[in-house]
């Protein structure tokens, strides 16, 4: 019994110390993502972030873990790569579907969107502008589809094109959509990233815009990174994927984004009244979240005009109440 006891101590310390590992890499890990490459249970992987945050070396926070200090720092490329594979794969499938033929879109840099860039590829007449090497990777050999590359100075760690050369490329530009992506979002501040050159350019890119779409998986929900990129209120659409129902703090945080006005679709949801699917471009089941009030496309300092994207009722666009 005593050796059993010492051999499940061994095992449970070294399970500890990848998860510490997995968070100390990525800045954010979700118990779902620790659970499948430790290879055990939610329920035990759980338990050791409990044990692990007992002893400071990790926070929890929306069924996930995050390196203690309440800000999550940007992980390299690799770990971005491999995180939340198949959530980001429904969202691009979603994000896609919005895009319509003969469009003008932004696409920022990150994993998810470079997953979007993948099955844009099939929109014919479509001219998307972009500061990712990766975006303009997946769209290179897509014949019916314009890639425009901003200037300015590569940044290694995410493959972007970063700085005043890249922000002065956009002055004068002006799309429909803007989809992008971040380190965290909150409702409170909207979404973030822990690079400052990085949040520059964002910024850059959503100002050519009419709306901003914004990418992000359950993960990054309640994550508060350093520089602020897009405010809540010029947030026009958020898909995300279902948290897990131990999630609760990520549910809560999508209800307060509705609640500011934020369109929400989240993808992967299980078939409930009011979840509908989309057969026809090969969506994913969703579900949008009511909003308390309909939500405007045109917004102060996006170049917005207000006219809606096909396929959505002028009766879902009127201005948030301040």
């Amino acid at each position: 019994m005593v050796v059993g006891v010492t051999v499940g101590s061994v095992f449970a310390a070294e399970r500890r110390q990848m998860i510490l590992e997995m968070v100390r890499a990525n800045g954010a890990v979700s118990l779902r993502e620790l659970a499948r490459v430790v290879q055990t249970s939610e329920v035990t992987v759980r338990r050791d972030v409990r044990a692990l945050e007992a002893e400071g070396l990790l926070d929890r926070r929306h069924g996930g873990a995050v390196l203690p200090g309440g800000f999550t720092r940007e992980s390299g490329f690799p770990q971005r790569a491999m995180a939340a594979t198949a959530e980001k794969t429904a969202i691009a499938e979603h994000a896609a579907s919005l895009v319509r033929e003969g469009e003008a879109i932004v696409v920022g840099a990150g994993t998810t969107t470079q997953e979007l860039a993948r099955r844009l590829a099939r929109v014919p007449g479509l001219t998307v502008v972009t500061n990712s090497l990766l975006v303009a990777q997946a769209l290179a050999h897509a014949n019916r589809v314009e890639v425009v590359m901003t200037g300015g100075t590569l940044r290694g760690s995410n493959y972007a094109l970063v700085g005043s050369g890249a922000e002065q490329s956009l002055l004068g530009l002006r799309v429909s959509r803007a989809f992008l992506s971040g380190s965290g979002l909150t409702a409170d501040r909207g979404l973030s990233t822990s690079n400052m050159l990085a949040a520059s350019v964002d910024r850059a890119l959503l100002r050519a815009a009419a709306e901003v779409v914004v990418l992000a998986d359950h993960s990054k929900l309640g994550a508060d990174t350093a520089f602020q990129t897009v405010p809540t209120d010029l947030i026009s659409q958020l898909i995300t994927d279902q948290p897990p129902p131990e999630a609760e703090k990520a549910g809560a945080e999508l209800e307060a984004l509705a609640e500011q006005g934020v369109r929400v679709s989240v993808v992967g949801a299980p078939t409930a009244p009011g979840v509908k699917s989309a057969p026809e471009r090969g969506d994913p089941v969703r579900r949008d979240l009511p909003l308390p009030s309909p939500r405007a496309t045109g917004h102060p300092g996006l170049g917005g005009g207000g006219t809606p994207p096909m396929g959505q009722r002028v009766s879902d666009l009127a201005p948030r109440r301040r």
